[in-house]
């Protein structure tokens, strides 16, 4: 039995500890990390998933961002424990997070990543999408959690404006100040 719950303060931690066993140690230097830094996650989607006991199975985070002016939302990292993979959890992570997000009127989603894994969840390639430099344009993956959503939106990612909100670093943790 797991327990799925927002991510808090407290978890940091441990969320990126997840995070830096499941992803490579230069994944702070993703273009992706770049659109985050500075800005709020977007809490409602920021999920873990602990097991009976309490220990970290999984996690996937959101943050805004822009596409041709219109607000996207930018998925990942979402992570489980190799201990826990091949049970589902992170299609449960996905899933879940894109329901929740549906239901907070947010249209469409944004990641970069493994297009045989996502194709499964909805994501398609997203050909007038760009992402900042280096990312692989075959990894540019979008998702419609409204029909039509992605239909003529096409340029280039942009950060999200965040004034007013409390500002995080790439990683989701609370920047100083």
């Amino acid at each position: 039995m797991y327990h799925l719950e927002e991510e808090t303060e407290n978890d940091w931690w441990e969320v990126e500890a997840l995070y830096d066993l499941c992803f490579a140690p230069g994944r702070t230097a993703l273009s992706s990390y770049r659109l985050r830094e500075g800005v709020a996650t977007v809490a409602p989607l920021c999920l873990v998933l602990r097991d009976a006991d309490g220990i970290l199975a999984g996690a996937i985070r959101y943050w805004p961002v822009r596409v041709a002016g219109r607000p996207v939302l930018l998925l990942g990292p979402v992570a489980v424990h190799p201990t826990r993979q091949g049970e589902g959890l992170g299609g449960f992570l996905i899933n879940e997070s894109m329901t929740e997000a549906r239901r907070l009127g947010w249209e469409r989603v944004l990641l970069v990543g493994d297009a045989p894994y996502y194709r499964r969840f909805g994501f398609r390639k997203l050909d007038h999408v760009e992402m900042p430099p280096p990312t692989n344009p075959e990894r540019v993956l979008g998702f419609e959690l409204k029909s039509g959503a992605w239909a003529g939106v096409a340029g280039k990612v942009t950060r999200a404006d965040q004034s007013g909100t409390r500002a995080r670093d790439g990683s989701g943790r609370p920047a100083p100040g």
